[in-house]
C-alpha cells in the first residue's frame, strides 16, 4: 500500500483505523514518514502505544484514540484505510475538504465511490487477490 502511494521519507502518513498498528511501523521504520494512526478501540490504541515504546519510535509515530471523523487531516500527504465502501462514501467529505493537493488516499480492498482511481493494483496472498486503490488530490 505504501509502495503504490510513493510514499517518502518526511511524508506524513494518516492510518484510518490503525488496528494493530502495522502500517505505521512500516512506514517510520522502512519508508522514514511520520505515521499517525487513528483507532477508536480502546485495547487496539493501548497495543499501539505499547509498541511505539518498545520500538522507541515515539518522534516518528503517533497514535490517536477516537473517531476519525474528529481528526484534522489537513497535514496528511497519504492516508490509508481498510474500511467498508460505506465507510469510505461517509469519509468522502471530510478528505476532499481537509486533504491538500497531491495527498494519496490508499484504500484496502474498497472503493470511494465517486473518486476515479489514479492507479488500482492487485496484490495476491497465499489465500486470495486484493485490490488496492490509490487516489490523488489535485
Amino acid at each position: 500500500m505504501l509502495q503504490l502511494a510513493e510514499v517518502k521519507p518526511g511524508d506524513v502518513v494518516y492510518d484510518l483505523g490503525a488496528g494493530d498498528g502495522r502500517i505505521l511501523f512500516i512506514a517510520a521504520k522502512e519508508f522514514g514518514a511520520h505515521a499517525i494512526g487513528v483507532e477508536i478501540r480502546k485495547d487496539l490504541y493501548s497495543q499501539i502505544e505499547e509498541k511505539i515504546k518498545l520500538y522507541n519510535l515515539n518522534s516518528e509515530v503517533q497514535v490517536i484514540h477516537g473517531s476519525f471523523y474528529d481528526v484534522d487531516l489537513s497535514k496528511a500527504d497519504v492516508v490509508t484505510m481498510y474500511l467498508l465502501t460505506s465507510v469510505n462514501e461517509k469519509l468522502r467529505p471530510k478528505l476532499e475538504r481537509e486533504l491538500k493537493p497531491g495527498a494519496r488516499v490508499v484504500s484496502h480492498d474498497f472503493e470511494v465511490p465517486g473518486w476515479r482511481p489514479w492507479r488500482v493494483e492487485e496484490v495476491y496472498d497465499r489465500w486470495c487477490t486484493h485490490k488496492i486503490f490509490v487516489y490523488k488530490k489535485l
